[in-house]
Order: C-alpha cells, then structure tokens, then sequence
C-alpha cells in the first residue's frame, strides 16, 4: 500500500480549480466497536450495545484517538488544514470530527451529511456472524451466496447501495472551491471511497476488504495536483499520528468472508 509520513496529508495546494485532496478518517474507537468485538470472542449471538447504532458514544479510548488526530492538525498553519470537515451524523463520527477540530485549534466547520452514515445493516441489527447463523439461517445462506458487494438485508443496504450515495456526495464534493476537504466517516464507507475513487471491480475492493482492517482514527489520503481529473491514492489506513503519541491503536475488524460462495 502506498505510505506517506502523516505531515504529508496537510502540504500546501498548488493551483487548481477544484478539491485536490480528500483525507479520510474513520472514528475513533466506539463503545459499539468494543461490544462488538467482545460478543464475537465469546461466540454469543447478540451485541450488547448501549443505544442504537447512530447514538453509540466514543469510548474513553476513542476519545484519546480523536485528540490526537487534533493535535496532528495543531502543529500546521491555517492554511494548511482541511478547509472544511464533512462528518457523519452519528455520534461517535460527530464527536471525532468536533474534538479533532476543537483541539486542532482551527475555525472549519463541520457539515453532517447523512450520506456519509454507516451502512445500514436493517434485520442483521445487533447480531453477530454466530447470531445470524443461528437465528437466521436463510439469510447467512443467502449473504453467503451473494458475497458483501450485492447482498443487502431486509431492512438495510448492501455495499452498492452505499456506492450510490457514496457518488452523490462526490458529485457534491467536486462543486466545492479548491482545496482540502476531511470526511470523517466508518470503516466501510472508506473502502467504498477506494472502490469508486481508484475504479475497482467487485473482487478487487473484496480482496481489500478481506485482508485490510480500517483503524480507528487512521487517515486515508487521495489527491489530484491540477484539481481536476483522476484521484490518486497517495496512503491508507495510517494510524502515525497514534502510535508517536502512545495512543493505543484499536482494530475492531469486521467479517472477513466477504467474497460470493
């Protein structure tokens, strides 16, 4: 994967008639991301979250992550900071966004856009792999048949129905002034970027996905010098700016069978 130094991700712009660069980020570490992880190791079949998926706070040690993607942006002048923050609507993407830009110090304003909400699981709601296995059959059945791109759960979206509106908001985006733009957002939505971004088929972003696990808190950085035309992927998934501050870094992965059967 192509790798850059966190100071990289604020260089200044060149000229250029739109957005040269996109920053990434996925929240920081949530009390769901922990329930989570904690209900898949003791192999039960429903995750003890405190409130529904769009409520659900940072942990303490998200909190810590947030402050310090703040401080990364701190050290650098005005101009040389996103000029404006898209976030998610739900909270744990909110308070990333509003903590970062707080303690960074810098007057952007947050946008919440819904586009950029997690994926809705609908009936798969709050169930683990083992709680979808053994609750409902036909639908692992069925996810396992379509893979994680096309297989959508009554209720919720699949990953191409995030793509749809993944692209409204990067027709959106391409209508703002020049600059750099911070979306701060989930770990899916994130893969999906790359997918449209890089103009990846449905095995190349499902390869990625099986193999890569977005970080709380990390960085994923594309850019375009002229500020038109392609995007390039200048680094993923970077989590620097945590570990030079000793802060943990936290990797809540996901289902890892994600190809069709």
């Amino acid at each position: 994967m192509p790798q850059s130094d966190d100071r990289n991700f604020l260089g200044r712009d060149p000229a250029g008639t739109g957005l040269t660069e996109l920053v990434l980020v996925r929240h920081g570490e949530s009390a769901g991301n922990v329930a989570a992880t904690r209900a898949r190791q003791a192999g039960a079949h429903v995750i003890d979250v405190p409130a529904r998926d769009a409520d659900v706070e940072l942990s303490a040690t998200g909190r810590d992550q947030a402050l310090a993607l703040g401080r990364l942006f701190a050290d650098f002048p005005e101009e040389d900071r996103p000029a404006g923050v898209w976030s998610s609507p739900y909270v744990r993407a909110r308070q990333t966004a509003e903590l970062a830009v707080k303690t960074g110090g810098w007057p952007a304003g947050i946008l919440i856009d819904e586009r950029l909400r997690d994926r809705e699981l609908g009936i798969l709601d709050m169930l683990t792999s083992a709680g979808v296995e053994a609750r409902l059959p036909e639908e692992a059945a069925r996810r396992r048949w379509l893979g994680k791109f096309y297989y959508r759960p009554p209720g919720g979206e699949s990953w191409a129905d995030v793509v749809l509106r993944l692209r409204s908001l990067l027709a959106d985006l391409e209508r703002q002034p020049g600059g750099r733009i911070m979306l701060v957002c989930h770990d899916a939505l994130i893969l999906l970027f790359r997918y449209i971004l890089e103009g990846l088929n449905e095995s190349e972003i499902l390869d990625i996905a099986a193999t890569s696990t977005i970080l709380n808190a990390s960085l994923t950085r594309f850019v375009r010098p002229d500020g038109t035309g392609p995007w390039i992927l200048e680094s993923f998934n970077m989590a620097d700016h945590l570990v030079s501050e000793g802060v943990p870094v936290t990797e809540h992965a996901g289902d890892a069978n994600v190809h069709p059967a």
